[in-house]
């Protein structure tokens, strides 16, 4: 494990970067600021044109993920290079889908360095409430190493890495865990502010600011109310189940459309708190910050991590924040553009 200090304020080099290099404007270094900036509409469109090769040029694929599931992906394939650096595999994180900012502008930033890009969608993300009947619930890793799977067949590019921010970032390192199991060619994985502990994260976002459980909550139950639209014997949400707080709705899912039998069970069913990736032999980084309100960074000192794994953790940036200055770019893509240059230069 390595968790970087360093105080030093020299510039990074294209070959290295760490997060004690993000140092943000003094009066950009407010948390939930950091927050709220990430995923703004204001960013959408400054960067609009940023994102127009990445959307333009992208193919849809519906991908066979066993046992009947689909999920929804979008591949873009290089155009700057004669052979592409390789395939990054790109998760957005709950409630989010392929159209949010940070992977739009994320996934534009390496197709531009000349890697093919997938985005892929989870179950009930996006446009994709129709493809199956059952819901969506963080714990269906099986079906998203699924989809990796089949994204590394379909596209030869190598080597094949992958990201992945909050929830995205805990399946990542998920599949990582589980890639030499089952013959996945991965050669690398980054996550940026992921899932360690969901009760803990749980009680942070009950304790934050109340616009953080109204943004999720809001998100969530126009989900829930597409789904039984859809499916309504699959998604059996009364009006006033649905208004209610996030426990108190996760428990009811958890009930009544898991296996899981209670809302304890089910969070700590992904979880990768303590020792749950120690065995992690894939070259993988994860990335947060000290100042992260959602997730907790008391979960990130407390992980047990193999040799492989290298831990970093920024004393600002809030919740997949990382805004540098008033252009409002974001210094995660500098930093994936960075790890990735390490696998691919």
């Amino acid at each position: 494990m390595s968790l970087t200090r360093r105080t030093d304020r020299t510039p990074p080099t294209p070959m290295s970067m760490h997060a004690s290099d993000f140092l943000p404007h003094r009066l950009l270094r407010n948390a939930h600021l950091q927050s709220v900036l990430a995923s703004s509409g204001v960013r959408r469109w400054l960067f609009r044109r940023r994102r127009q090769a990445l959307e333009t040029g992208s193919v849809e694929h519906i991908l066979d993920c066993g046992d009947g599931v689909r999920l929804q992906g979008f591949y873009s394939a290089q155009a700057v290079r004669e052979t592409a650096r390789g395939l990054a595999i790109l998760l957005h994180g709950w409630e989010g889908s392929v159209q949010s900012g940070y992977l739009l502008h994320t996934g534009a930033r390496l197709l531009s360095e000349g890697w093919d890009v997938f985005r892929l969608n989870f179950r009930d993300h996006g446009d994709t409430h129709h493809l199956n009947p059952e819901l969506f619930h963080s714990c269906r890793l099986d079906e998203v190493v699924g989809a990796v799977q089949e994204v590394a067949r379909r596209f030869p590019s190598r080597p094949l890495v992958l990201a992945g921010f909050s929830l995205g970032g805990n399946f990542a390192l998920r599949i990582a865990l589980r890639a030499p199991a089952v013959g996945l060619p991965l050669s690398y994985a980054l996550a940026v502010c992921p899932a360690v502990h969901p009760p803990a994260i749980l009680d942070a976002i009950e304790r934050a600011p109340w616009f953080y459980h109204a943004y999720f909550m809001r998100k969530w139950r126009d989900s829930l109310k597409r789904k039984k639209s859809l499916f309504p014997e699959a998604a059996r949400f009364t009006e006033s189940e649905l208004n209610v707080s996030m426990r108190e709705l996760t428990a009811t899912m958890v009930e009544r459309h898991t296996d899981f039998g209670s809302l304890d069970a089910y969070l700590n069913g992904y979880s990768i708190a303590g020792d749950r990736l120690a065995d992690l032999s894939v070259p993988t980084t994860i990335l947060t910050a000290a100042d992260d309100p959602i997730i907790p960074v008391e979960g990130f000192h407390d992980l047990k991590l193999s040799a492989s794994t290298e831990l970093e953790i920024a004393p600002a940036g809030g919740h997949c924040g990382f805004i540098r200055d008033f252009s409002l770019r974001s210094w995660t893509e500098d930093y994936i553009s960075v790890k990735f240059g390490r696998v691919a230069p």
